[in-house]
């Protein structure tokens, strides 16, 4: 192989020339969002720009309709197997209030920039599209199925408003409890009734009273779905949503326990009944890989990207995490600029569409994926310390 210094000014090179269709992509996405498991859109743009390239692409990848993988580079005689991961779903009523219409569209440049030196490199690298994040995240059916089994690394960014080679994501998972009475005329003869409501608003105050027994970093937040009919009829149905979060797998698995207890009195003290419904697969923590996370930090230094320093505040989930404990997974992050914002608002997903803010993310998130595996490929010695702390329990 050529040395890293000259394989990084092709590489970035090519990222400079094929950069507008990554924007226009972005573009695109932001102006049509598709909520999670909608992505039809999305999916096809990207698989036919992969495919202008010449990247060979398997659409419905892993059975899921709207995921897709682009073959960048193939070695049959390599035992290196690289993803870089490319999320496009967008919030229902916000639309890309997670940025992913620009994570998606640098993780595609990355892609074709590493295509167009392809001959210069070695071992498979791969774009996975990996759809309905924000949902009931589609990387865990994928991880399930064994899809990252035999990769040695896989990675993606993500927006943010600071810049950091990972993110805390919390181990996730989340419950309708679904109350039941009985009904009867609130105001004729309400002792008839069995009061579902009553029920579901003792479960949420327990909730408030547990608070302070459970540690800093837990999280119970949810919402009512469905309340009742009229406020003249006993309510004999009532759906809560709720998630519950902490880093830690374990803890989480007792926070469930406390949660269930709660919801399991308070039907007991209002005779009603409750089902505990388990809707969506539980999301892991993001597993630590020193060794990798330490030559992203290099790779930010040599690209004079800032890294912020502290604990970060901004502590949500993902299903990239059940993805890292099969193999070893990257999540950093970069700035779009404005730390005023957070996710999952209508002003960030504004940001999406200003041209000076988010056209540099793009060209540098891609420089970040793309010097990362060049590094990779131009050093063995990095790839076997990562194993080595994926490895680790």
């Amino acid at each position: 192989m050529k040395p890293l210094g000259a394989l990084k000014e092709q590489t970035f090179t090519s990222i400079e020339e094929l950069a507008q269709e990554a924007y226009d992509l972005n573009y695109d996405l932001a102006d049509h969002p598709e909520i999670s498991g909608k992505e039809f859109h999305a999916c096809e743009q990207m698989c036919r720009i992969l495919e202008n390239h010449g990247i060979p692409v398997e659409r419905s990848f892993a059975g899921i309709p709207t995921a897709f993988c682009g073959q960048v580079r193939m070695d049959p005689d390599s035992k290196v197997k690289i993803g870089i991961l490319a999320e496009y779903d967008a919030l229902a009523e916000i639309g890309h209030g997670c940025g992913h219409c620009a994570s998606g569209s640098l993780s595609l440049l990355a892609a074709l920039a590493l295509h167009a030196n392809e001959k210069d490199l070695y071992g498979n690298i791969h774009i996975i599209g990996t759809p309905d994040e924000e949902l009931t995240g589609k990387k865990i059916d994928m991880a399930q199925a064994g899809i990252f089994d035999d990769y040695s690394f896989v990675i993606m960014i993500h927006m943010d408003m600071e810049n950091r080679v990972k993110m805390e994501f919390m181990a996730l998972t989340a419950f309708y409890y679904k109350f039941k009475g009985r009904p009867a005329h609130a105001s004729a003869a309400p002792w008839e009734g069995r009061n579902a409501l009553n029920g579901a608003m003792l479960m949420i105050h327990a909730f408030d009273m547990m608070r302070q027994h459970i540690k800093p970093d837990a999280r119970i937040h949810g919402i009512i779905t469905k309340g009742g009919a009229a406020p003249n009829i006993i309510p004999d149905y009532v759906v809560t949503d709720y998630t519950l979060r902490y880093p830690d797998s374990r803890y989480l698995s007792q926070l469930e326990k406390m949660a269930h207890d709660c919801a399991k009195g308070a039907a007991m003290a209002t005779q009603t009944e409750v089902e505990i419904d388990h809707y969506a697969p539980t999301l892991d923590s993001l597993k630590p890989n020193p060794a990798g996370e330490q030559i992203l930090e290099e790779v930010y230094e040599e690209l004079g990207i800032d890294l912020a320093t502290g604990e970060s505040e901004n502590k949500g989930s993902s299903d990239i995490g059940n993805v890292s404990w099969r193999c070893p997974a990257f999540h950093p992050t970069l700035s779009i600029g404005d730390t005023s914002l957070t996710h999952h608002t209508r002003q960030f997903a504004a940001k999406m569409k200003e041209k000076e803010v988010i056209e540099p993310v793009i060209t540098r998130g891609a420089q970040v994926i793309s010097l990362m595996i060049l590094k990779v490929l131009t050093q063995p010695d990095i790839l076997e310390s990562i194993q080595i702390d994926f490895n680790k329990e």
